[in-house]
């Protein structure tokens, strides 16, 4: 009887050739060179030239909006363009310049450009993105005190994830200032607090201003971003060993060769983030592949052309565990398995494990409701 086929992956040999390393040319104009003093690192010119192309974009539009008293159908146009052309790549802009602020010390306020002037526009408002990312999801990394931990769902169901979804748009505004006060992590909750304080205050004097604008404008992204920032999450952190959940190699996955690394800055390495989150985004293909023995050893999961977190989402949920597999790379060192073999690996990584993992998040005192039963 002959054996199995051991190799069924893409190989290890064209793996992350594909994906960016360079940032692009240097300073050209005077604008450019203007900016380029006041950076902290020169590879950051790219985030200065594609917010610049936003703003100039997205500013007058919204202002026609509320000024020439557009027609609400526009946004049926206006917002599939604004996420299609950039809703990603904001996000993912917003994702790095949180972690590595870009702007010199005595320059400080260009940072608020960002996040403040471009991201509601996105559906980001002001401070949330920051105080929950960086104040709580990175220091308790998808475990159970991480609001949007996975680990207490089934990840292939899409009930599952709706649960997920709901707790996060309903309640997740009172949980993270719980979560903040709870770690007495007062400049973060104060934040919080100013960001969407301002953001609440702006959108209902719009509201009373021009209630169809407001909502083309601001409320749709709003509405929107909260859908596909869970759904990324979700697949980021769908894929658990529960017997190491802490582990960085097996709580999270890496997406290499596709364009979405080029679009939204290699955030496919989200491994590599998870263990070096400081790291620039151009220097991650080739921390990952320094390292390739350590990944093998980890059994981490790494998957080649297959698209985008999205695509990771929508497989889980079309139980669609073939087509995950066949991007799955044969890592040096990693368990060699055949393509069923690699199916029911993944099928028993993204399994809840109701008796290992309690459905509640505990905070001092307090308790608060993660998975649906």
């Amino acid at each position: 009887m002959n054996a199995p086929a051991a190799v069924t992956g893409p190989s290890v040999l064209t793996l992350s050739k594909s994906d960016p390393r360079d940032p692009g040319p240097g300073p050209r104009n005077f604008v450019e060179r203007w900016f380029a003093r006041r950076l902290r690192d020169e590879r950051d010119l790219k985030f200065v030239r594609v917010a610049g192309l936003m703003s100039l974009f997205i500013w007058p539009v919204a202002a026609a909006f509320f000024v020439l008293d557009l027609p609400g159908w526009l946004g049926f146009l206006y917002v599939p363009v604004l996420f299609g052309l950039g809703g990603g790549r904001f996000t993912l802009m917003l994702h790095a310049v949180c972690h590595r602020p870009i702007f010199k010390r005595e320059h400080k306020w260009l940072e608020h450009w960002i996040p403040w002037t471009v991201g509601p526009f996105f559906g980001h408002t002001p401070s949330s993105f920051y105080v929950h990312h960086m104040g709580m999801h990175h220091p308790e990394n998808n475990l159970p005190p991480d609001l949007s931990s996975t680990m207490a769902y089934q990840r292939d169901r899409f009930g599952h994830f709706l649960h997920y979804w709901a707790r996060f748009f309903f309640f997740g505004t009172g949980h993270l200032l719980r979560y903040m006060h709870s770690r007495k992590r007062t400049k973060l909750f104060r934040r919080f607090i100013i960001g969407e304080g301002a953001w609440y205050l702006t959108i209902a004097a719009l509201l009373a201003f021009d209630p169809v604008a407001t909502f083309v404008v601001f409320l749709a992204p709003w509405l929107l971003i909260r859908w596909f920032m869970m759904c990324g999450n979700w697949a980021q952190h769908a894929f658990v060993d529960i017997d190491d959940p802490g582990n960085c190699y097996r709580n999270s996955t890496c997406l290499t060769d596709v364009p979405y690394n080029h679009k939204c800055y290699n955030d496919g390495y989200h491994i590599v983030h998870h263990i070096k989150p400081a790291l620039h985004w151009t220097e991650m293909p080739d921390w990952m592949m320094d390292r390739l023995d350590e990944f093998g050893r980890e059994d981490a999961l790494v998957f080649q052309g297959l698209g985008n977190n999205q695509v990771v989402w929508w497989c889980l949920m079309r139980d669609d565990y073939g087509k995950l597999a066949d991007h799955l790379v044969d890592l040096p060192g990693a368990p060699v398995r055949t393509r069923d073999e690699k199916i029911a690996m993944l099928q028993e990584r993204v399994r809840r494990r109701s008796g290992d993992v309690k459905p509640l998040i505990r905070m001092g005192d307090e308790e608060l409701p993660l998975a649906a039963k």
